[in-house]
């Protein structure tokens, strides 16, 4: 900055810029509440159907989340430019009284205008002596003093103009349509977050100069960093798209074989790595989507081992891939590098899909230990998990279900695949216990439809359940319990089988029991539609006597056809997994018993997010998990949950805990009668409802038992074989 433009710089301008943008700043704020609280508010709430349910919804949505941003980054542009305009004023006061200083020593400082400035004397521009008869040297030391004060005073000066300017373009470019949802609380924090990064991507480049100690402070400042889109955007593009995979690869080959603190750095690293260009993702600045086409670019490009003989390295597919095994990677990315990898892997076929990726490479080990890295699905199907848009993108397609399916046998892809299906059909992250589940769509269903088919599948599609699968289709059963319920009472069942989903009768009744009953045969798939239908059952019952209204018929009727459903899931579900021929899947109760605790916990949180949610009329002043966010059914629900983790047991049975016997088919009905008694009891209780208790429990009993033998009816009209 020269000094005549600080000296006499006039910030009222920048002054009424930093009152413009909190005015804006204010406005965005109520235009964000506004939005949140009715616009998206209603549309969540709005009964649509066709187009308005999704395109409109989802609009609508997205535009909130925009008011959103647009308040987030106004906040931090008021915050950077007020810090600025201190700065600047702070300077100028400086320098001023600098040069104030310099002229009471009769010294004179001028602005040479070519973005210099001269410290002379009044009188003596020679500077050889003084009037006592004193050397210059004396004074020449008090002009090197004022120079480099004054000096010091415009180069930060300088720096806080142009820091200012170049986190305020960065900022804005994050976003290439819009609004980016970056912020800061002043503007030496966006500062020293571009720092981090160029620094970080400087040492990223010479890896082989990176000593342990080196690798520590790395991982200290990306772990504080990764989240940070400055940061990411910037370290993601000062290091590039080959050089970060080459950073990558190098690390892994150098650190192969690591132990104890070494490996655990490692870990850190791939950690950190994979959130920051997660977090990188998102921006849309010019240099970053150059990046992420030149990341595609270098898909098949061999990244090989300099100090290795051997001309086998690691493909660009297997090193981009073991980076998305954390954080949440952006839509449109994830969209692209799916398309080409699906691609490649279905180019292989179904059952050579290993040999194209696994063998050959025995020597790589891009994940350190956490298998091997080498089937870069593994990866993508991981950072699907943690984008529930992105992964029903991926599935939409029969086609590329049905392939990704098929490979599980040739393949360890399997659990990997289970978590991304989850995050597909459910709406939710895995890992997210704190976002509320979204209502089914309709894509959504179809392609759970489509699952449950390939499941069905009698020329071994029940095969797939031991694949590593098992679990995962035991969680989608419970988050399917609406629909499937819908699907086992038939037209009409809306009206006591209440949902949120936009298609509730979009399961097909062979396909759902084919595929309960394969589920069932793993003891953790079998814990997950056990827990589940608990809570869809607890749930019911809760909005049911808690809104008489909802059903226009005897309540005792509404009781009965929720414990007959009850008694049929939990049937199928008792007659598979005592079934002879699958006696060695389950290996006794005790592994069953574990994976209900097991499961336990995080059942729980399926109450808290409304994963098997309802949706009440809006007569009924309803909304999705209403009775959850208010205590009822939740606490109902929760209640059956506590039950079934702690192994409460059954009146008259002092040795047998609830659900825990896997091969007495009596015992296994008593538990599901006596669950749902009991969760009608609560039910009743908490909502004041009084009906004839013996008279109930008698009637709600008997509806499970006779569902119960209903189930044989539906396993052999599935032609499932079974005891």
């Amino acid at each position: 900055m020269d000094l005549d433009a600080l000296r006499h710089g006039n910030f009222a301008k920048l002054g009424e810029a930093v009152t413009d943008w909190e005015q804006m700043t204010k406005k965005l704020a109520d235009l964000k509440k506004d939005a949140e609280e009715n616009l998206k508010a209603k549309a969540d709430k709005a009964k649509w159907a066709g187009l308005n349910a999704t395109v409109s919804r989802e609009f609508i949505a997205k535009t909130a989340a925009e008011f959103a941003d647009a308040h987030t980054q106004a906040d931090s542009i008021t915050k950077i430019l007020s810090d600025t305009r201190g700065e600047l004023i702070s300077f100028r006061t400086q320098l001023n009284d600098a040069i104030k200083r310099a002229n009471d020593k009769d010294l004179t400082v001028i602005d040479n205008h070519d973005g210099t400035f001269s410290v002379m004397g009044n009188t003596r521009p020679d500077w050889t002596s003084d009037p006592s008869g004193n050397t210059g040297a004396t004074d020449q030391k008090v002009v090197d003093a004022f120079r480099n004060e004054i000096q010091g005073i415009l180069s930060k000066a300088t720096e806080s103009d142009n820091s200012a300017a170049k986190v305020l373009r960065l900022l804005v470019d994050q976003a290439r349509y819009g609004f980016s949802d970056v912020s800061y609380g002043d503007r030496d924090e966006a500062v020293k977050a571009v720092a981090a990064a160029e620094k970080l991507a400087k040492m990223a480049k010479h890896p082989d100069d990176m000593s342990l100690d080196d690798i520590a402070a790395f991982n200290r400042e990306m772990a504080k960093y990764h989240d940070d889109p400055l940061f990411a955007e910037r370290f993601a593009t000062r290091l590039g798209a080959k050089g970060t995979l080459q950073f990558w690869a190098d690390m892994a080959y150098s650190h192969a074989g690591a132990r104890g603190s070494e490996l655990q750095e490692m870990k850190d690293l791939q950690s950190n790595l994979s959130l920051t260009l997660a977090t990188a993702t998102f921006s849309d600045t010019d240099a970053m989507r150059g990046w992420k086409k030149d990341l595609l670019a270098e898909a098949t490009t061999n990244f090989r081992d300099p100090k290795s003989p051997s001309p086998i390295g690691a493909l660009g597919y297997q090193v981009i891939s073991s980076l998305m095994h954390n954080g949440q990677y952006d839509t449109e990315f994830l969209d692209d590098y799916r398309k080409d990898l699906f691609k490649a892997d279905k180019g292989a076929g179904d059952s050579n899909t290993d040999d194209r990726w696994v063998k050959g490479y025995n020597g790589l080990d891009l994940v350190f230990g956490d298998g091997n890295g080498r089937d870069p699905l593994e990866g993508l199907f991981d950072g699907l998990s943690r984008n529930p848009e992105a992964a029903e993108h991926a599935f939409e397609a029969k086609s590329d279900l049905d392939h990704m399916l098929a490979t599980t046998r040739y393949t360890d892809r399997g659990e990997s695949l289970g978590r991304a299906l989850e995050s597909a059909v459910t709406g939710v992250a895995n890992g997210d216990t704190s976002s509320a589940a979204p209502p089914h769509s309709t894509a959504q269903v179809k392609i759970m439809a489509n699952i449950m088919q390939a499941v069905a599948d009698p020329n071994g599609g029940a095969d797939l359940v031991s694949k590593g699968l098992g679990e995962s289709f035991g969680d989608m059963a419970a988050a399917y319990m609406p629909e499937i319920s819908c699907a086992i009472k038939g037209p009409g069942s809306e009206t006591v089988f209440l949902t949120n989903s936009e298609s509730p009768r979009g399961l097909n009744l062979t396909d759902v029991t084919r595929f309960l009953s394969a589920t069932a045969t793993d003891p953790a798939g079998r814990a997950g539609i056990v827990y589940g239908e608990s809570i869809y059952t607890g749930s019911l019952l809760q909005e049911h006597l808690s809104n008489p209204g909802l059903f226009d018929g005897d309540q005792k009727q509404v009781l009965n056809d929720i414990g007959r459903n009850a008694g049929i899931i939990e049937g199928i579900v008792g007659h598979s997994a005592a079934n002879s021929e699958v006696g060695k899947a389950i290996d006794g109760e005790k592994e069953y018993n574990d994976e209900l605790k097991a499961k336990g916990d995080f059942a729980k949180t399926w109450v808290a997010i409304g994963l098997t949610g309802l949706k009440i009329p809006a007569e009924y002043g309803g909304d999705v998990m209403g009775a959850v966010l208010g205590g009822g059914a939740g606490a109902v629900a929760g209640a059956a949950v506590d039950r079934l983790l702690d192994g409460q047991q059954m009146k008259g049975a002092e040795d047998q805990g609830l659900y825990y016997s896997s091969k007495d088919l009596f015992a296994m009905r008593d538990s599901v009668s006596q669950q749902t008694i009991w969760s009608v009891d609560d039910a009743l209780a908490r909502n004041n409802v009084h009906l004839p208790k013996d008279e109930i429990d008698d009637s709600v009993g008997q509806a499970v038992n006779d569902g119960w033998k209903d189930a044989d009816y539906y396993l052999n009209r599935s032609k499932v074989k079974y005891g």
